[in-house]
């Protein structure tokens, strides 16, 4: 069974999840959904995987050229050991791959889409970048390297996207050891949050023993509540422009400079570097001061959002379940079909109106 087929079994679980976090948010007195928001974040996660069935057989393809042709000692994957040795390294090197991803601009230029969100719920976990595939095959390559076969890759890649679903929620509080040891939602909370402390910190996939090991673990503190997005705040829910928009101002902040040196050092140190820093320095910025992007619009167009959201929602899960069987124009015409049907939809979450009065604090002050 292909990948984007398992994903497609598992949507109703996320989707019944989703809204049994809604309902315990509603009968708590603390929602933390706005359809706006989510209909952007699911859609980016579609957009995501009908771009990753695409790309496919350049990224797996890439893994198995090297497997084939590099590997140290082939290990077979009938043995347990492989498989538990695999998920552990892949989630080694997901953290790396997660940290360059928030300290080296070209793959927080990916990434980036992950954290848009002002909301921080299960449909954020769904918000996935469609330029991933550029660069970050790079990190696991190790694993192809040592002999882990392609299906154990595979596999434990899925397994390790899977877990980090359900820690994003503001609904599950503190789970004393559990937080110690593992991802939770409690320390990934801080990962998406922009508040100083919290800055570039917990990149665990599934164990979050790695922050510990390697200095970027933060607690999550009552004092500081969090506070969730970005600092350079996307303020906009079409998908074309959420995927481009940082790599948009890196490419114009590097055709400013003068020295190719200085254009090149663009790509790699983080996003808000100038030349001649000693060190990048994060300006001043308070988080509660900043008001979410929430444009109102009347019923009738949220009402038609959400029905062209769900018949894009369905082609998509049909163009997954066949796409292995699909050739490249079929697949391009897809994601084109899909970008289009997507910014429908934020552009009628976009209506001209006052913006709305609620402030990004009181929707992080729910624990």
């Amino acid at each position: 069974m292909q990948a984007e087929q398992i994903i497609i079994l598992v949507t109703p679980i996320f989707f019944a999840l989703i809204g049994l976090e809604y309902w315990v948010g509603k009968r708590r007195g603390r929602n933390t959904y706005r359809l706006n928001d989510a209909l952007s974040s699911i859609g980016l996660g579609m957009l995501s995987q009908v771009v990753g069935a695409t790309t496919k057989l350049f990224t797996l393809g890439i893994y198995v050229w090297v497997y084939e042709h590099a590997a140290w000692l082939p290990l077979s994957s009938d043995s347990v050991w492989v498989w538990v040795s695999g998920l552990l390294l892949y989630d080694f090197l997901y953290y790396w791959h997660h940290r360059f991803g928030h300290t080296t601009a070209l793959f927080w230029a990916a990434h980036a889409v992950h954290h848009q969100s002002e909301d921080y719920n299960l449909s954020t976990a769904l918000r996935q970048t469609s330029s991933g595939w550029i660069a970050g095959w790079i990190f696991y390559l190790p694993m192809a390297l040592i002999g882990f076969p392609p299906l154990v890759f595979a596999v434990v890649a899925l397994i390790d996207l899977l877990y980090q679903y359900w820690v994003h929620t503001q609904q599950i509080g503190r789970l004393g050891w559990f937080d110690r040891v593992f991802c939770s939602p409690s320390n990934h909370r801080v990962h998406h949050a922009v508040n100083e402390p919290y800055l570039d910190k917990n990149y665990g996939g599934i164990l979050i023993l790695w922050d510990r090991l390697f200095g970027s673990f933060q607690d999550e503190l009552e004092a500081e509540p969090c506070v969730y997005g970005t600092r350079e705040a996307l303020r906009s829910w079409n998908p074309w422009v959420a995927n481009t928009h940082v790599y948009r101002g890196l490419w114009r902040k590097m055709r400013s400079l003068p020295s190719w040196s200085d254009k090149l050092r663009v790509w790699w140190e983080p996003a808000h570097w100038q030349p001649g820093e000693a060190a990048p320095a994060h300006d001043a910025f308070d988080p509660y001061k900043v008001q979410r992007y929430d444009p109102r619009v009347p019923a009738a167009r949220q009402l038609a959002a959400a029905l062209l959201f769900l018949l894009l929602l369905v082609g998509t899960a049909l163009f997954l379940w066949w796409s292995h069987q699909l050739g490249l124009p079929a697949k391009v015409l897809a994601i084109l079909g899909l970008v289009l049907g997507l910014a429908g939809v934020a552009r009628l979450c976009s209506a001209p109106g006052p913006a709305s009065d609620a402030a990004l604090t009181s929707a992080a002050r729910h624990p």
